[in-house]
């Protein structure tokens, strides 16, 4: 039976429309029955939001050794910066902020404070400074949980975990060698059985040149590496299959034949994601030694103050950290 679960909430960037999408989700009272929602920010600037939304979300101020409150949107406070805050600006003053969230929430996770951890979204631009050197949350929760990271894109229509993440195109080939690929590929269907329950996943895996390199005439990735990869796991009674040409596969809804599907590079996975989910799909990191989750969109600056932002990608981000939390525990308890 899945109960409730204290949940962990960095509030991304305040600038965007992390604060609002997680403002508006907790006025749902019923979600109060499956979390017990944790904020890491200050307390000033969640009330000052709450006001210019016009919300009603009942906010409880903690010290870090509080009790948490079960019924209201309980918030970590933390330092005010001086400087004024603007909807739809990056600023480096809001990266700052946005930073200083994630590591408190991050380091409430590794202390068992929290449960699973669910992240707003940030720039990463102006997240970069001599202390945080990262592209962006899932190498920085990496390090921080020790964990070889995979991102798995995650909706009820389409599973899409991605070999390399956010590196240039022109570095994916140079990145992409037989035991990566390897890795990638137990690490997506380990994460199948682990936190999605299924026990047979059935894995597709798409090529990384055009036409799957047409057995090299158009690089040589496919034929000489993704290949030989597949067919020996196959061959190891792994159910994965490829590589797929990627506009074909995406084109005659191939997909819909397999539990996950792993692409090569960030928009060769996320644009055909994107299009057949976007505003309700989650970004999961797999692979890590704690449960976090994220909304699959960004920061939205062109709509930030708005009113107007979509909450139901952070809403599934939540839910989706409660499942996997609690299909970890049932495979403990057998």
């Amino acid at each position: 039976m899945l109960g409730k679960i204290k949940l962990g909430i960095s509030m991304g960037d305040p600038n965007g429309i992390g604060i609002e999408i997680i403002l508006k989700n907790f006025e749902d009272k019923r979600l109060f029955d499956f979390f017990t929602p944790i904020v890491y920010a200050p307390y000033k600037l969640l009330d000052q939001q709450k006001k210019h939304f016009g919300f009603q979300t009942n906010l409880s101020v903690k010290n870090k050794d509080q009790r948490f409150h079960k019924a209201q949107l309980n918030v970590i406070d933390m330092p005010m910066p001086k400087e004024a805050l603007k909807f739809g600006e990056p600023s480096k003053i809001a990266g700052a902020l946005a930073i200083d969230s994630l590591k408190a929430a991050t380091s409430a996770l590794k202390k068992g404070k929290i449960d699973a951890l669910v992240t707003a979204p940030i720039n990463k631009e102006t997240i970069q400074s001599t202390s945080f050197n990262f592209p962006g949350h899932t190498d920085y929760l990496a390090k921080e949980l020790e964990g070889k990271s995979l991102m798995l894109m995650v909706s009820d229509l389409l599973k899409v975990a991605l070999v390399s993440d956010h590196i240039a195109v022109k570095d994916v080939s140079n990145l992409l060698t037989t035991a990566i690929l390897e890795e990638k590929i137990i690490g997506l269907e380990n994460s199948l059985k682990n936190d999605f329950n299924i026990q047979r996943p059935k894995l597709a895996v798409l090529g990384l040149n055009p036409h799957s390199g047409d057995k090299g005439v158009i690089g040589q990735e496919d034929y000489q590496i993704i290949l030989p990869v597949v067919n020996n796991l196959f061959e190891k009674g792994h159910l994965v299959y490829g590589p797929y040409a990627a506009d074909g596969f995406f084109g005659q809804q191939t997909h819909l034949k397999f539990d996950a599907v792993l692409a090569m590079y960030h928009d060769q996975g996320l644009i055909p994601f994107k299009m057949l989910t976007f505003g309700t799909g989650v970004n999961y990191t797999a692979g890590l030694k704690a449960v976090r989750t994220s909304p699959d969109h960004g920061t939205a600056f062109e709509i930030a103050g708005q009113g107007t932002a979509n909450a139901e990608s952070f809403r599934n981000a939540m839910f989706l950290a409660r499942l996997v939390l609690f299909n970890w525990k049932e495979k403990n308890s057998l």
